[in-house]
């Protein structure tokens, strides 16, 4: 076997490896490459995808009950909550977390409801 023929198929290979994981990854939908971008600039000074700061980490958001991430203490009223986070749940959340939740630990109100269907559409993916 010749370095070239050993080359040409490793490349394709890598490439539609590549392809593969472009398609899957959040930018994979308008929307949730917008929500990418209002997350990192909304959302990142306090949460991560993958790990706590001062708020809970997101990769795995929907579907999750509120309060329930490990490694992270939630308030007793997000914890006593009873929310299961999905797309309508999480639009409320963002409209304003004081109104649906009295006493969490979040504050930031996401007004405008085109940015918070962008950044669940992005949570999503995680």
């Amino acid at each position: 076997m010749t370095y070239r023929s050993f080359i040409l198929p490793a490349v394709m290979a890598a490439l539609a490896i590549s392809s593969v994981a472009i398609a899957q990854s959040p930018n994979a939908t308008p929307q949730a490459a917008a929500g990418a971008k209002l997350y990192q600039s909304k959302c990142s000074s306090c949460h991560s995808i993958a790990a706590n700061k001062i708020g809970p980490a997101h990769r795995g958001v929907f579907g999750r009950v509120a309060g329930a991430a490990s490694g992270y203490k939630y308030s007793a009223a997000l914890k006593g909550s009873k929310i299961t986070w999905n797309a309508a749940t999480l639009d409320k959340w963002l409209s304003g977390p004081q109104k649906l939740v009295k006493g969490s630990k979040m504050y930031l109100v996401v007004t405008n409801a085109d940015e918070r269907a962008a950044i669940i559409a992005y949570l999503k993916t995680q």
